[in-house]
């Protein structure tokens, strides 16, 4: 597990935190082209969402909260990153409510897709980050990118995304992430952007 340093006012998400995961989730890529070309309705977002960080990445990745404000998901790569057959069952079931006409059949293929274009190397997944929309433009977003990220460097493991808004590209990149290709999640969606970033060296080393 990486040593990963919080600061005052960011903690670590528990078994408890899911809900709040996926609110602030949710409304965080309300205006996402890739999750809403998914969805097909913002309705969808945050039970999707919840149950992700409740099933898969609480238990098995690494969620910060900062407090009622901002969230991130993280999993280490060679962590388990597929739900159970009655978690997923429950997406699908979510999926068909909440969503438009195809979403669970768009979700599922978005997710191979982004399974077999995945990176092998040994890497750190930042699955999601977001902040309440009152929260943008404070920099927030720079505090909760930036602990797991210095832990990744101290470990020497690089850093994956995929970048669903282009409007975030600066941001990843002002952060050390460089793109390595666009993909289709499935037909006629928007891009992905996969972005790898190299671990920084540390200071004496």
């Amino acid at each position: 597990m990486l040593e990963i340093h919080l600061p005052e006012g960011m903690q670590a998400a528990g078994a408890a935190d899911w809900r709040r995961l996926g609110e602030i989730t949710g409304e965080a890529f309300a205006e996402d082209p890739v999750n809403l070309w998914v969805f097909g309705r913002t309705e969808a977002l945050t039970p999707v969402f919840s149950q992700l960080a409740r099933h898969l990445y609480i238990p098995n990745g690494i969620c910060h909260l900062a407090g009622d404000r901002g969230a991130t998901m993280w999993c280490l790569s060679d962590q388990r990153r597929e739900l159970g057959a009655l978690a997923t069952l429950g997406l699908v079931w979510t999926l068909m409510q909440k969503g438009s006409k195809g979403a669970a059949k768009r979700a599922l293929t978005a997710g191979e897709t982004m399974a077999r274009e995945h990176p092998k190397d040994r890497h750190l997944y930042l699955f999601t980050i977001g902040t309440r929309k009152a929260e943008r433009g404070k920099g927030l977003g720079k505090q909760l990118i930036n602990p797991a990220l210095a832990a990744a460097d101290k470990a020497g493991l690089p850093c994956y995304l995929e970048n669903s808004n282009p409007a975030n590209t600066g941001f990843y990149m002002s952060h050390g992430f460089e793109r390595m290709k666009l993909f289709e999640p499935g037909p006629g969606a928007p891009p992905l952007e996969a972005m790898w970033r190299e671990p920084r060296p540390q200071d004496g080393i």
